[in-house]
């Protein structure tokens, strides 16, 4: 008997232990703080996912900024008489010039090429998008930047958005838009990249030489019925106008860059003229002076090849063979920057501009006609 309750008391004492074991592991334990000291994120791409949707979708806001363009996009035509006859001009063709032109104002305004729409007080014929056609009447020329301006007698209508020249980059993207070949592909796009900026093409016809410079190379698909034409960024800004190809080569085409002739344009749409200051020389950038001279060696500015009689450059004292470093302190390193500086100005308007000739740096307060 005394036997069984020792064996009852030694079970219960051992099941007392467990518990007490049992809860002094529960209660420490339990006490320990197991949440990590960092925090767990899930890790996400900040980079959007190339899925067809968002192809899609850039693709349509391409598409929608071309076509917003392409209203902005004339057809021009001209009639152009061609001799039959080095004898006689009675023996003549009258042949159908095609070309293509851009609306930079809500008012009437169209820059083209000169070749596209004549000399000034040209009359040529503008159709618009819709299909309406107007007289115009070319009230600015500059053959040797082949730019135009023509104004036709419409209001309300859809212009270019007009972008900056001088920061563009060789490998951007660039859009051709223009009347190729004739009207029945009026407005075809293209697509290229920038090849390469400051260009120089020699030009010869009619049994002259002459260089267009610092032109936009692009290989955006550019055929005859495009000059006159806008080149766009992928923004939609019209940031050069298409004028010529290499005719030997596929993917050659050059644009003039649209900084050149944006004072024009700006006070034409302000003002209804433009009062074309004058100075009377003729200039080439470093780039194309190995074409003419060999013994001409600089660095910087532009170097003089002509200077017209009677002009207010040659009046000053400026030479041939000098080089101009800079404008009113503004350096000037193209003809095209020379230009766009100084159709800023009106006639009157007096500049300073400085040159080297040889070792000698010299200044000219020159009065524009």
């Amino acid at each position: 008997m005394w036997k069984k309750i020792r064996n009852i008391l030694i079970i219960i004492l051992i099941v007392s232990v467990l518990a007490g074991i049992s809860y002094y592991l529960y209660t420490t334990y339990n006490k320990i703080d197991i949440t990590p000291e960092y925090e767990i994120k899930r890790i996400e791409s900040t980079v959007p996912l190339q899925t067809v949707d968002n192809v899609e979708q850039k693709s349509q806001t391409v598409a929608d900024m071309l076509e917003k363009v392409s209203q902005s996009v004339v057809g021009i035509s001209k009639i152009k008489t061609r001799s039959n006859s080095i004898f006689s001009s009675s023996n003549s063709i009258n042949e159908l010039g095609l070309g293509t032109g851009i609306i930079v104002s809500n008012n009437g305004y169209i820059l083209s090429n000169c070749h596209v729409t004549g000399e000034k007080s040209s009359t040529c014929y503008v159709t618009l998008e819709n299909g309406a056609t107007y007289e115009g009447s070319v009230v600015w020329c500059d053959s040797d930047l082949d730019l135009s301006i023509t104004k036709i007698n419409a209001n309300n209508l859809n212009y270019a958005t007009i972008g900056d020249s001088s920061n563009i980059k060789s490998g951007e993207t660039v859009y051709a838009i223009g009347n190729p070949i004739g009207y029945e592909f009026r407005r075809t796009i293209t697509l290229g990249i920038i090849s390469a900026t400051n260009r120089t093409v020699k030009i010869e016809e009619n049994n002259s030489v002459s260089y267009m410079t610092d032109l936009i190379q692009t290989d955006a698909s550019i055929n005859p019925g495009n000059s006159g034409g806008p080149l766009i960024n992928p923004y939609g800004e019209v940031i050069g106008v298409n004028t010529v190809k290499i005719t030997t080569a596929e993917g050659i085409g050059f644009a003039v860059p649209i900084n050149v002739v944006k004072p024009v344009i700006e006070k034409f749409v302000t003002t209804n003229k433009f009062d074309e200051p004058y100075l009377g020389i003729y200039a080439y950038d470093k780039e194309v002076i190995p074409y003419i001279s060999s013994t001409s060696n600089f660095t910087s500015g532009i170097y003089v090849v002509h200077i017209s009689e009677k002009s207010p450059a040659i009046s000053s004292g400026i030479q041939k063979g000098d080089i101009i470093t800079s404008v009113d302190n503004t350096s000037v390193n193209n003809m095209i920057e020379l230009r766009e500086y100084i159709y800023t100005k009106s006639p009157g308007d007096t500049i300073s501009i400085n040159i080297n000739r040889g070792h000698i740096t010299r200044t000219f307060d020159i009065v524009l006609k």
